[in-house]
């Protein structure tokens, strides 16, 4: 269809609403008219990525969305599973990145915010947070600052707002140093007896604005959260909301206590594109329509335009549609704990959203414009891995020299801050908040809380956040399979069933062939994952875009996981415990360099291929080590990752505060011995066992893993130290007091120097 009338905006208006001329045309198609400026506010930011996945859908839907503990899928705010007698558990993550680029701290804290909204909104109260966090190095002042800003921003919101953040992980790499990565993570317990859904419902029936005010904050957040990062994107500070976490903590109450009068019909908070998003979705998974008075929306400015009420992303905000009738009784609700609380619209049967301003009309768009028939776009994905994998893959060992002094490079990979403690980081968090936290930070593989509800019913949850980008970089399926068994593997650790993930898809600019081909390989392998181990995926976040200056950051997806514990005292961390114990490896023994932190710490280099996931291996690794967990006979476990065997060692004799001695000389006899003792693998555990329980302990590994297991040494005093040796021959000899001078003062001393 082609109008008479030519098109009121011009090329700079489309491109500033970063809409294509394609695009535009098919919105044109779909109004059988050109859109005004407020519709094209809303189009702008409803059609953006990050709220229509308009390049990642495709790849989305090969996803394992269902099981018997599933409850809530994909759709909804966030997923819901069920963790038995009564116990559903509802969790999701997302992303903040852009905003925490350009205002760390209240980019960070806006990103806490906004997860935990997604999870009371169903009905549960916010009980934990994590969090996954990618910096550029800490040698540059600007990445100082941006990490230090961040932390300030997640512990500022989350203390406040009385949420424990009991676990997370950090790293560093040269591809984050213009595009931070700030993914937040978020845990609830179900308080209502229905799960609160988002459809509107009920003809007639009036909807509530209720929280905070509207202000001109957060303009056009979804469409800047979905464009690359550039020299200009300070001017977009605007863009980046604000919060107030105390006004956040009188709405969880606020809301739950609403729901429980079983007078909301759904609800929806107003996160990413704000009064847009909240009524277009309603409207659009109710099948009905909204009518919404913008005169009526509490304003915290004056002489707000219907565009910036539209567009703006003002925090601490929510939209109910209640039953026609009860609206006062939950008005009552959000003014006694001093909150905003207006009916402020009222479902009508066109399936439009209809928004009134000043006495006139200024939109009116039927709802699925703007959610269901947003373009999908359908790539095509390389037919053969790009020049620089290949390249990689090609990478010989062989050509690497091997160091002579193996204590020094333990020493070397202990201090690198991927690796090293991240304690300054956590310290700033509180993680006792509510009293249920059983495993904090850096104590174990995965975080541990208590579930308890009122009639004294109690279990344990366990969570985890993973990704190894590299490994993605370099071989994204493999790379994929691994975030998914390594979060699984931690949770393992601790002594968890994982049963359900959650994702984060942090990658480039899709429309370079190179990186959706990365995202549909990444795709492909997190799938086949979680199909293998039985944890499909509730639901998650798309982040693309993440360039600056048409570099792309390394492909990040990031899988939260979470597990279920029966016994809340069969739970397990990774220091050691008792000298004497034995220590032993589950899975079999070596790894590669390729993609190695070895390889990038102690050569300077990324390349190489990284390990091959066998998942059939990962499920009878992990299982034998939950086992072993709840027989009593395991005493410590941790999983081998970054840094390989001897990291994994080292790891644990500083947390238990002991030393170590291990016997190597058949530990993988025919690989080199940078590969034996730094090499990476998947499927791998260190576990440590009583002297007491050895017979019964290796009976059961025969039973259960066959000859992939070993035999390594034994926990011994802290004066005798770290020591690993060939028959006679040391090859390392350190004390506990230097490889924790290494782990622990690495991130500190770096970031004394923040400017």
């Amino acid at each position: 269809m082609v109008l008479a009338s030519p098109s009121p905006f011009t090329a700079e208006q489309l491109q500033a609403h970063r809409l294509t001329p394609n695009e535009y045309e098919q919105i044109v198609r779909l109004l059988d008219r050109h859109p005004n400026l407020n519709e094209l506010g809303m189009f702008s930011v409803m059609w953006s990525e990050h709220c229509c996945y308009k390049n990642s859908k495709p790849l989305l839907r090969n996803f394992p969305t269902t099981g018997p503990k599933i409850l809530v899928g994909p759709g909804e705010n966030a997923g819901v599973v069920d963790f038995g007698d009564g116990l559903r558990v509802a969790f999701k993550i997302e992303s903040h990145n852009h905003p925490s680029a350009v205002e760390p701290y209240q980019g960070a804290a806006t990103g806490v915010g906004g997860i935990l909204r997604d999870i009371f909104t169903m009905g549960a109260r916010p009980i934990a947070s994590l969090n996954a966090l990618r910096f550029g190095p800490l040698d540059n002042p600007r990445n100082r600052h941006i990490f230090s800003g961040v932390v300030a921003g997640i512990s500022g919101y989350g203390n406040s707002v009385g949420v424990p953040t009991i676990g997370g992980e950090i790293y560093f790499d040269e591809t984050y140093s213009g595009n931070p990565l700030v993914n937040a993570m978020a845990i609830g317990l179900m308080e209502t007896e229905e799960i609160v859904v988002s459809g509107a419902q009920g003809v007639g029936n009036p909807v509530l604005y209720v929280g905070s005010t509207t202000g001109r904050d957060g303009m056009g957040g979804a469409s800047f959260a979905s464009a690359e990062l550039t020299d200009k994107s300070e001017k977009d500070r605007p863009a980046v909301q604000v919060g107030d976490p105390f006004l956040e903590k009188l709405l969880i109450e606020a809301c739950l206590e609403a729901f429980k009068t079983g007078a909301v019909v759904a609800a929806q908070d107003m996160g990413a594109a704000g009064l847009t998003c909240s009524t277009s979705e309603m409207a659009s998974k109710g099948g009905v329509g909204i009518e919404l008075d913008l005169d009526i929306v509490p304003a915290r400015e004056k002489g707000m335009s219907a565009y910036e009420f539209l567009l703006s992303e003002s925090q601490e905000r929510m939209l109910f549609v209640a039953h026609k009738g009860r609206e006062d009784e939950l008005i009552e609700i959000f003014h006694r704990w001093g909150l905003q609380a207006v009916v402020a619209g009222r479902v009508i049967a066109q399936p439009l959203v209809r928004i009134l301003h000043k006495g006139s009309v200024v939109v009116e768009v039927p709802a699925t414009t703007l959610t269901e028939e947003a373009p999908v776009y359908a790539r095509a994905v390389l037919t053969e891995p790009p020049a620089y994998v290949q390249e990689a893959w090609n990478w010989d060992v062989q050509t690497l020299a091997q160091p002579s002094d193996w204590t020094e490079v333990l020493l070397k990979l202990l201090d690198s801050p991927t690796i090293a403690s991240k304690k300054w980081a956590y310290r700033q968090y509180d993680c006792l908040i509510q009293g249920n936290s059983l495993v904090l930070p850096g104590a174990g593989d995965a975080a541990v809380i208590r579930l308890q509800t009122v009639t004294g019913i109690s279990r344990g949850l366990a969570a985890t956040v993973d990704c190894n980008s590299r490994y993605v970089y370099l071989d994204p399926y493999e790379g994929g399979k691994a975030a998914v068994a390594e979060a699984a593997r931690n949770l393992s650790c601790v002594g968890a069933e994982p049963i359900a993930v959650t994702d984060n898809l942090n990658f480039g600019s899709p429309e370079k062939p190179e990186v959706y081909w990365q995202m549909a390989e990444a795709c492909r392998g997190i799938s086949e994952a979680c199909s293998f181990l039985g944890t499909p995926v509730t639901g998650g976040n798309v982040s693309l875009y993440n360039e600056t200056h048409g570099q792309p950051i390394y492909p990040t997806p990031v899988i939260g996981m979470v597990g279920i514990l029966d016994n809340l005292e069969k739970h397990c961390t990774l220091g050691f415990k008792k000298v004497g114990d034995l220590v032993y490896l589950l899975g079999q023994a070596g790894g590669t360099l390729g993609a190695s932190e070895y390889l990038k710490v102690i050569h300077e280099m990324a390349t190489g291929r990284p390990p091959r996931i066998n998942l059939t291996q990962e499920q009878k690794v992990q299982s034998t080590c939950r086992l072993g967990i709840t027989q009593d006979w395991i005493c410590s476990a941790h999983d081998i990752a970054e840094g390989g065997l001897l990291v994994a060692l080292a790891e644990s004799a500083i947390v238990g505060d002991l030393g170590v001695q291990v016997e190597v000389s058949d530990y993988a006899p025919n690989l080199r011995w940078d590969e034996r003792l730094f090499g990476e693998a998947g499927a791998q555990i260190i576990v440590t066992v009583s002297p007491a329980d050895q017979k019964a302990w290796e009976t059961f590994l025969r039973e259960n893993l066959g000859t992939d297991w070993h035999y390594l040494g034994v926990v011994a005093p802290k004066e005798h130290g770290f020591r690993v040796v060939d028959k006679e021959d040391s090859i390392i000899s350190v004390t506990i007091k230097m490889l924790t001078q290494s782990w622990t003062s690495s991130i500190p001393q770096r970031m004394a120097h923040l400017d």
